[in-house]
């Protein structure tokens, strides 16, 4: 079975005119005007890195001409390829993929004959709250043991990075399950291992309890891109009753490989004419805090 573990690092990515300019031809017309849409600049850059992404992978490992294929949205908001309806998969069977963006990175989870979803969580303080506050805004998202073990670290920091790992454990799984917010968090309680997660190695180890017992048909990965990022990745039966995965058939596990802009858009292929305007609006977004920031200094 084929396995893609991609990441972009869209905190520290300064596009040129000319780079902006380009991801956007490269888009299809909607997202494109969709990324118009939002007042940040670092929310529009998180978008256009997923969507990238997703059209590298479906050019590179499904072998559609980056031109003649169509992403949709499921109603949750699952991705998936829209047309053409059928591509050859190979033995290894039809490949499922997710995306996730959050802190500094966008990443791309793909697996062949199961069903993935991916989630990224970077470990910040909670803003104006202090983190007991927090976590009793969240109280039912977690089950009373996964709450004992958040908050069994003596220090605050440690707490949010116990918090911040169930939740992409619990994100990667209704993503993958494409159920959304009808889902009751609750229902499923990890059961994390001992060892933590790295930068160098990717974990497997993590247990899920979904309403009481112990789910032997999933998998969760579990690795770091950075000290503050943390990503975790489901894996679950597809369609077929038999297509449960198991550690002895899987790839072994790889961490998420870091594309730089160019490795981005190696394949890409323009589907719009070039919108001066939108490097415009672009721009005055991405000037924006620069600006408050000064504002604030001089006051």
């Amino acid at each position: 079975m084929g396995s893609v573990r991609w990441a972009f690092r869209c905190g520290s990515w300064t596009p040129s005119r000319c780079d902006w300019l380009f991801a956007a031809r490269c888009i299809q017309r909607e997202e494109k005007e969709r990324i118009g849409q939002f007042v940040f600049a670092k929310d529009a850059k998180k978008a256009m890195a997923g969507r990238l992404l997703l059209r590298r992978f479906v050019c590179e490992r499904m072998g559609v001409p980056w031109s003649e294929f169509r992403l949709e949205r499921s109603p949750r908001g699952k991705p998936y390829l829209a047309a053409p309806t059928k591509v050859s998969s190979g033995s290894g069977g039809a490949w499922s993929f997710n995306l996730s963006h959050q802190g500094d990175y966008a990443v791309l989870a793909a697996e062949q004959g199961l069903q993935v979803g991916v989630d990224i969580m970077k470990n910040t303080m909670p803003g104006s709250k202090s983190v007991s506050e927090f976590f009793r805004i969240m109280t039912r998202q977690f089950t009373a043991y996964e709450w004992s073990i958040i908050q069994s670290a003596a220090a605050d920091h440690r707490q949010l990075a116990a918090f911040y790992r169930h939740w992409a454990l619990k994100e990667s799984f209704i993503k993958a399950i494409g159920t959304g917010l009808d889902f009751d968090l609750q229902r499923a309680e990890f059961h994390l291992p001992s060892e933590p997660p790295s930068q160098d190695q990717v974990l497997r180890q993590t247990k899920m309890h979904l309403d009481g017992k112990e789910e032997g048909d999933w998998i969760f990965e579990e690795s770091l891109l950075d000290v503050d990022h943390h990503v975790a990745v489901a894996l679950g039966p597809a369609d077929k009753p038999d297509s449960a995965p198991r550690p002895s058939s899987l790839s072994p596990p790889t961490t998420f490989t870091l594309l730089s802009f160019s490795e981005l858009v190696a394949s890409a292929s323009p589907l719009t004419e070039e919108d001066p305007a939108y490097w415009d609006s672009f721009e005055i977004k991405a000037e924006a805090p620069q600006r408050q920031r000064e504002t604030h200094v001089s006051r």
